[in-house]
């Protein structure tokens, strides 16, 4: 069974910094692309950023280039995103997703990614 769970989301004012981690499980975590995607409140789910299996290569949305960092240890089954000079505007539910393969869909649907956790608040305010 299919297990994400994220966790290390918080409060930061703007300008700071947090670092969300995804413990996965019940899936051969090496051999899957793996997203972070984040809901505001009244907007649609929006993908933030991927990783390919290996780690070799990194997307992210335009919104968060040069802010946010995607890593992943296959060792640990971890996902991580680090945060970096916070906005207002990150505030959101933040969710890892799962892909169906080792592919970088940068719309977060069932056809391309089959599970993702419950997410994590992040809530950036002064």
């Amino acid at each position: 069974q299919v297990h994400l769970v994220e966790s290390g989301g918080g409060l930061a004012q703007p300008g700071g910094s947090l670092r969300l981690s995804c413990a996965a499980s019940g899936f051969t975590f090496s051999s899957y692309a793996m997203s972070w995607a984040r809901q505001a409140p009244g907007k649609g789910l929006e993908w933030v950023s991927g990783i390919y299996s290996d780690g070799s290569d990194t997307y992210y949305a335009d919104s968060v280039k040069g802010r946010f960092t995607i890593s992943r240890d296959n060792a640990k089954n971890t996902l991580v995103l680090q945060m970096n000079s916070l906005k207002p505007e990150d505030t959101a539910l933040y969710y890892c997703a799962k892909s169906r393969g080792d592919r970088i869909a940068t719309t977060i649907t069932p056809l391309e990614y089959d599970y993702r956790g419950q997410g994590t608040q992040v809530t950036v305010s002064s």
